[in-house]
This record gives C-alpha cells, sequence and structure tokens, in this order.
C-alpha cells in the first residue's frame, strides 16, 4: 500500500465530513459530555476520599481513646473498614456504585459491606451513570458509524467509486485510506479528553498508590485507540460489503445493538442458569447449620467443645478450668472463632467461584463482541471490576479474624481465670492495647494481577484487530464496484 495515496483518501474524508456543520455540533456536544463527565467523576471521586478519610480517622480514634475493658467486649466492639476508590474510578466508575463502601468487623460474625451508592440512590441508577468509559464505548461507536457509513457506498451510489478503483487505487488502499480519515475524525474527540483525563490523574496521584495509575492509564489508552481503531475498520467494511448506504447503516446498527445490548445480556442469563449461586439466606442458613454440627462455643454442653475442655485439664492436670494457668474462656473464644472463621471461609470461596464461573461465560464473548474486552479491560484497569471488590473482601476478613484472636489472645495472657464476687468490678486490660493495635490499610490489586484476569479480553481485542486485517486482505477480490 502506498501511504501517500492512504493521506490523500483520509484527507478527503475529513474535508467531507468536517464541512457538514452537523459533525461540528456532534464535536462540541461530545466534548461537552466527555469533560462533564470526567469532572464528575472526578469530583465525586474526590469527595469519597474525604469522607473515607474523615470517618476512618474517627473509627481509628474511637477505637484508640476506647476506655479500659475487657478484650473479648472489645472485640465485640468492632472495627470499621472503608474502600478506597482507585485513582482512575474517575474515568470508569464500573461496579463501584452498586458495591458496598464500608464494613462492620467484629468478633464471630462476616458482615457484608455496606452503603453502595445505589442504595442511596433512587431507580435512575439502574440505566448506568454517565461516564467517559460508558460514552466511549457506547456513544462514540454510534457516532463513528453516522460518520463512516456511507463514507464507501456514497461513492458507488455516485458513480465515483468506478473512477477511484481505474485510477490504480486498490481495495485495500480504498478502505484503509477511509479507515485512517474515520480514525483522525474520532480523535478530535479523543485527545481532548485524555489530554484532561492525564492531567486529573496526575492530581489525584499518592505515595499510598505510587506511578502504578500511570502505567495503567497508558494500557487503557492504548485499548481505547484499538477499539476504536476496530470500530473504524468495521465501520468501512460493511460500507464497502454494502451495496447501499441504507443497507450499511442498517447492518451497523443491528451490530451496535447486538454488541452492546443483545449479547451482554444473552451471556449473563447463560452464565447465571448454568452457575447457580446461592441467595444471602441460603448462604447464611448453610453456614449456621454447619457451625451447630461442628461445636458452639456459647454452650459449655457442646460436645466438641467438652472435649477440648477435658483435653485441657488433662494435659495440665488439675479438674477445673479455674485451675488452669490461662484463662480458659479466651481459649474457648479463639477455638470458635478458628472454628467459624473456616466454614465462613470454604463457604465464600464456594461462592465467589460460582461468581467467577457466571463471569467467565461473560467475559468469553469477547471473542465474538469487541465491546464486552474493552469493557472488562476498563473496569480492571480502574479498579473498580468486581475482582477488586472481593479483594477487598479478603483483605477486611483477614483484618477481622486477625483483630478477634489478638483480643482472644489478650484475654488468654492477661485475665485472671478466677471469677470475680458480686461486689467486685468486671476484669479489664489497659487501652493501651487497643492503640497497639495495627490500623487496617487497603492494598489494591496489583497491576500484574489485573493483567493476568483480563489476559483473555486483551486476546480477544488482538484477534478482532489481526482478524480485521487478516479479512480485509483475503476479501478484496470479493469487493463489487
Amino acid at each position: 500500500m502506498r501511504f501517500w495515496i492512504l493521506k490523500i483518501l483520509a484527507k478527503q474524508v475529513w474535508q467531507h465530513t468536517i464541512k457538514s456543520r452537523s459533525t461540528k455540533v456532534l464535536m462540541v456536544l461530545f466534548n461537552a459530555l466527555l469533560l462533564f463527565s470526567v469532572f464528575t467523576g472526578y469530583f465525586t471521586m474526590e469527595n469519597h476520599h474525604e469522607n473515607t478519610e474523615h470517618y476512618h480517622t474517627k473509627v481509628r480514634e474511637g477505637w484508640e481513646k476506647s476506655p479500659d475493658k475487657h478484650p473479648h467486649r472489645m472485640a465485640h466492639y468492632g472495627y470499621v473498614a472503608f474502600r478506597e476508590n482507585y485513582p482512575l474510578s474517575f474515568f470508569d466508575f464500573g461496579m463501584d456504585s452498586y458495591l458496598g463502601n464500608a464494613v462492620f468487623l467484629e468478633a464471630h460474625r462476616q458482615n457484608t459491606v455496606n452503603f453502595s451508592e445505589a442504595s442511596f440512590s433512587g431507580g435512575l441508577l439502574r440505566f448506568g451513570e454517565l461516564s467517559c468509559a460508558l460514552i466511549l464505548q457506547l456513544l462514540i461507536p454510534l457516532l463513528l458509524i453516522f460518520w463512516g457509513f456511507d463514507l464507501i457506498t456514497k461513492e458507488r451510489e455516485n458513480g465515483t467509486l468506478k473512477i477511484l478503483l481505474t485510477q490504480a487505487i486498490s481495495w485495500q488502499e480504498l478502505i484503509w485510506g477511509k479507515t485512517l480519515g474515520l480514525f483522525i475524525l474520532s480523535l478530535t474527540i479523543l485527545l481532548p479528553i485524555i489530554l484532561i483525563s492525564s492531567i486529573l490523574l496526575v492530581m489525584s496521584l499518592d505515595s499510598h498508590t505510587g506511578l502504578e495509575p500511570i502505567v495503567r492509564w497508558g494500557l487503557m489508552i492504548l485499548s481505547y485507540l484499538i477499539f476504536i481503531g476496530i470500530v473504524c475498520i468495521l465501520t468501512i467494511l460493511i460500507s464497502a460489503k454494502s451495496q447501499s448506504s441504507k443497507s450499511a447503516l442498517t447492518q451497523l446498527i443491528g451490530c451496535w445493538l447486538v454488541f452492546t445490548l443483545v449479547l451482554p445480556k444473552i451471556s449473563q442469563v447463560a452464565g447465571q442458569n448454568m452457575y447457580h449461586s446461592p441467595s444471602k439466606i441460603e448462604f447464611d442458613t448453610a453456614i449456621e447449620a454447619e457451625l451447630i454440627k461442628l461445636g458452639d462455643s456459647h454452650n459449655p454442653n457442646d460436645p466438641h467443645f467438652s472435649a477440648l475442655k477435658d483435653s485441657l485439664l488433662k494435659a495440665y492436670g488439675v479438674d477445673s478450668t479455674h485451675k488452669l494457668p490461662f484463662n480458659y474462656g479466651g481459649v474457648v473464644m479463639q477455638e470458635g472463632e478458628r472454628l467459624s472463621a473456616e466454614v465462613f471461609n470454604r463457604h465464600q470461596k464456594q461462592l465467589v467461584q460460582s461468581y467467577e464461573q457466571q463471569q467467565d461465560i461473560v467475559r468469553k464473548t469477547a471473542i465474538i463482541n469487541p465491546f464486552m474486552a474493552i469493557k472488562n479491560i476498563s473496569m480492571g484497569l480502574s479498579g473498580t471490576d468486581y475482582a477488586n471488590y472481593q479483594d477487598f473482601q479478603k483483605q477486611t476478613e483477614a483484618y477481622r479474624y486477625q483483630l478477634a484472636q489478638h483480643m482472644n489472645q489478650l484475654q488468654i495472657k492477661l485475665i485472671s481465670n478466677q471469677k470475680r464476687k458480686p461486689t467486685e468490678k468486671n476484669y479489664s486490660i489497659s487501652q493501651k492495647y487497643w492503640a497497639s493495635f495495627p490500623d487496617f490499610e487497603y492494598r489494591f490489586l496489583s497491576l500484574e494481577t489485573v493483567l493476568k484476569s483480563e489476559v483473555y479480553s486483551f486476546l480477544a481485542m488482538a484477534i478482532w484487530l489481526f482478524g480485521l486485517f487478516f479479512l480485509i486482505k483475503n476479501q478484496e477480490r470479493k469487493f463489487k464496484v
């Protein structure tokens, strides 16, 4: 292919399209829409960050200033962990608005993550939020279809296609020249928002995240450019194969509907039907039923804990738990916490596995649906997909277990085994032990983990891009004037 031919054809597309008043209006409208969405997303993210920092500080102060008390009471006093937003979440909200942001951590109980944005919003949130990612994934392809559906069919209808092809211009040069022109048009909308988003990203960086968000942002820009390139190629290819502009527009609108609405919904329903996941009531009931079989730490006559007591009395050669050299109640609570955590983690792992299997069905449709590929990549790099939320749940559960067992250890070591008289105060330990317990620090998923989880989506994008290259090269003789 000759580059100067491609340049002329691309310039022709630019001049033909840009002279239209509707094109200029659409450019201004889409740029304004993207700027509005990116600034709205950024200020929402900053507001969330300020609220998280504020309440996190209050929780920590309340924990450290809690008065002297029994460590088991402190374990039930609990802690609150907050989910932070990744610096790129202003660009793609993903699932953030539908997932909880705070969880109460206490002994013997695994609570759900609550206070999602959706729980405080009206029904309009069901239709999604206007983020930059949503506009680039759904609306920009429609705009490119509007600009490019007739770029070749109009040449055919006007009779100028024969003239172009008789002037030693090949079909490949014609298609790639028109595609280049359409892609350059898309840059009038992409470049401003990329520049503004880059500035906002740099402003939101801190020592907690380092420079990794910049690397993610570079990968996201590249992914969106490839996605827009795929849309441009597909638009021009269908225009080349269609006999009329009306036919090309109908086919392209049909493709857009299938890619953005039909296939995602079908894949979600198929995944849910193939891999069943229990409801919240079923999940909690199954855990409670298994815990009853294993042992109840609050029941002194429970077989499991009776056997534990007998083994300790035998090991220390005493006939009463009050004669043990440590607090027996702390040992019971420690064992009860271990059992409940093991049961919960096993059931939670099975639940997450069913969700992942459902998501795999959706993810595999990226091979035939580039929209799903860019959606998964965008959410993954923005830290707003379900994998990041699930990792937050893992970290909070690990912290909750560590907190509960630490309090149990304090009870075992520092609380006397002798019962207090009714007139005496209950046993307690100094508040300095609360202050010495480390604060919860949420760590985002690493870039390496994100890339591994989205390798299928990246592969799908590559297959689409090179597949279209191959199709154009091998279908050249089948195009009709």
